[in-house]
């Protein structure tokens, strides 16, 4: 075969151009993870991508461009995802945010669309120049053997890719991290990769559809309203990280007893509330209060409700507040975006979110008096005459870590040691946390004021989604608890339901499942609960509040065979 010297330098500079590029994309992209375990990770799956590249393309040139470039880019989208959106790159993300969210993204950072456009440009170029200028590998064999050894070193490239995917493989303390971790801290590629595995979701035991439909054929038609139209207003407010104090043998001082958890005249309902996540994850609390469902009967994908759980929901009590002609608005916090929250409201069926920006405030740095201002200032500006209005507030009052500044810089009286019995951290913690829960307490004074001392009929909500971690500190202190709530212990927040007109009467249970708030708003505004509802009605009922624990022997598993296969709130 003639040689060509042309040739031959080319294919040399294709492939040394293309090795450059490729450590480039190792410096960027692996290099970058803040930790040595999880450099080598992120390294090592490089490098078996890189494998399989080389024996499909049969192109080395090819397969180091292609597989530098995809982790690249992977960096490059984690990168810009949370710069402009405060939310981390998931697997997700390919198929449900692009898939929503992309053009409205591009349509207000319009500075992406010349990126765009260049990158269009350039991507296609580069791999048309990597593929022409390089040298084909196998090229001299027999077919079959080339075929052979292709397919053989692809089959190993990504078993090898598997095995370092294994929670517990040889990068098994890469992947050992909590939920809150894998969605916050600065290990973007190592998430983005560990997280692939944490959100798949497996829907719940459940019976056949023959127990099903025994046991909950009398819910089909739903459940008439106790009052007639005009409907009340609905005000739901999560205050994030709150949780009764007074509930700690060591918080016995005066400021841990404040009215927020106090029952008055207008309460209608309240007590321990069991929730399902623990110094963190208030969007899977979000999800059950909203939706009526538990994120951990779903699986490890549970935790990840505002991206893989959210698109799927065909009912929640907002879906069935709009079909009582109510319009539904939530006031956020943070920027819409985070965590994939505005989109994830809209699937639970939230007409209007507006989030920091919208409302002219500064994100995570709110109190709960300007998050109730605000709200207020919204529902002035939303309300219509004869159309009820549902609005769902999220506070930051409470966001951990309590322990950032010193005791003296607390306020008075908390700036003086209360709780000297306390170790140092421990007290610091809780007085930081006590001195914010007088402000989330006055707060709640003036939102009842907007709201409830008024002609109009309202329901007001609001409920802690979990505990705070207090740097873990928290799960050693001492509680009072009845023997039936302490395997509990570290779920356990709080819940107020009120109302400024009588109403029938609403059960008590020793805890309520935060899964069966929406039953209770219900039942508490009087309105008509559809199919789904009066069947969480009902197993409320049945199962005293619990949910997961369902005493009942083979009822939650009909349950879910009933609202999954039979009313399909679930897609």
């Amino acid at each position: 075969m003639q040689n060509h010297p042309f040739r031959s330098k080319r294919n040399n500079a294709a492939c040394l151009g293309a090795a450059v590029f490729f450590a480039i994309s190792v410096y960027a992209a692996a290099m970058q993870e803040p930790a040595w375990p999880q450099r080598l990770f992120i390294l090592m799956l490089m490098l078996c991508t890189l494998g399989v590249l080389v024996f499909v393309f049969a192109r080395i040139a090819m397969a180091l461009v292609v597989g530098g470039g995809l982790f690249l880019a992977l960096k490059f989208l984690s990168v810009l995802k949370l710069r402009y959106l405060d939310s981390p790159l998931i697997a997700a993300d390919f198929y449900y945010y692009a898939r929503s969210s992309l053009v409205e993204t591009l349509r207000h950072y319009p500075h992406l669309y010349a990126l765009c456009l260049g990158l269009c440009v350039s991507v296609p170029l580069v791999l048309w120049l990597a593929w022409r200028w390089d040298k084909r590998l196998f090229a001299q064999w027999r077919q079959r053997n080339a075929l052979i050894v292709r397919v053989g070193g692809t089959v190993l490239g990504a078993f090898a890719f598997w095995i370092c995917m294994l929670p517990s493989g040889p990068f098994a303390q890469a992947h050992a991290k909590g939920v809150w971790e894998k969605l916050s801290d600065d290990a973007q590629l190592t998430n983005f990769f560990i997280n692939m595995r944490d959100s798949q979701v497996q829907l719940p035991p459940r019976s056949s559809e023959a127990v099903a439909e025994q046991n909950w054929a009398d819910t089909a038609h739903g459940r008439p309203g106790s009052l007639p139209p005009p409907y009340p207003d609905i005000v739901q407010v999560l205050e994030e990280s709150t949780f009764d104090p007074s509930i700690y043998t060591q918080c016995s001082i005066a400021q841990c007893r404040v009215s927020l958890f106090q029952p008055d005249a207008r309460t209608r309902a309240g007590g321990m509330l069991r929730v399902h996540t623990w110094g963190g994850g208030t969007w899977v609390s979000e999800f059950a209060a909203l939706v009526g469902m538990p994120q951990d009967i779903f699986g490890p994908g549970g935790m990840y409700a505002p991206y893989v759980l959210a698109p799927h929901v065909a009912d929640s009590l907002p879906r069935q507040l709009q079909r009582l002609g109510y319009l539904t608005v939530a006031i956020f916090p943070t920027n819409g975006n985070f965590l994939n929250g505005r989109n994830a409201y809209q699937a639970y069926g939230v007409d209007q979110v507006y989030d920091a920006e919208q409302l002219g405030l500064q994100e995570w740095e709110e109190t709960d008096a300007q998050m109730f201002q605000a709200a207020k200032r919204i529902y002035d500006q939303v309300k219509k005459p004869g159309q009820p209005v549902f609005l769902m507030v999220l506070t930051l009052q409470q966001h951990g870590p309590h322990d950032m500044d010193p005791l003296s810089s607390l306020p008075a009286p908390f700036n003086r040691g209360l709780l000297p019995k306390l170790p140092t951290r421990l007290a610091l913690n809780l007085s930081a946390y006590l001195a914010n829960l007088q402000q989330s307490d006055q707060a709640m004074h003036g939102l009842e004021k907007d709201f409830l001392d008024r002609e109009q009929p309202t329901v007001l909500l609001h409920f802690g989604d979990h505990q705070p971690s207090f740097n873990s500190l928290i799960r050693d202190m001492p509680r009072n608890l009845s023997p039936e709530l302490a395997p509990y212990q570290n779920y356990l927040t709080y819940f107020m339901l009120k109302s400024n007109f009588a109403g029938p009467a609403l059960p008590h249970y020793p805890a309520l499942d935060i899964a069966y708030l929406p039953s209770m708003v219900l039942q508490a505004a009087g309105l008509p609960a559809d199919p789904y509802f009066s069947a969480a009605t009902v197993l409320r009922d049945r199962c005293l509040g619990v949910y997961n624990d369902c005493a009942v022997p083979g009822l939650l598993d009909s349950y879910h065979g009933w609202i999954f296969d039979r009313l399909h709130v679930y897609r």
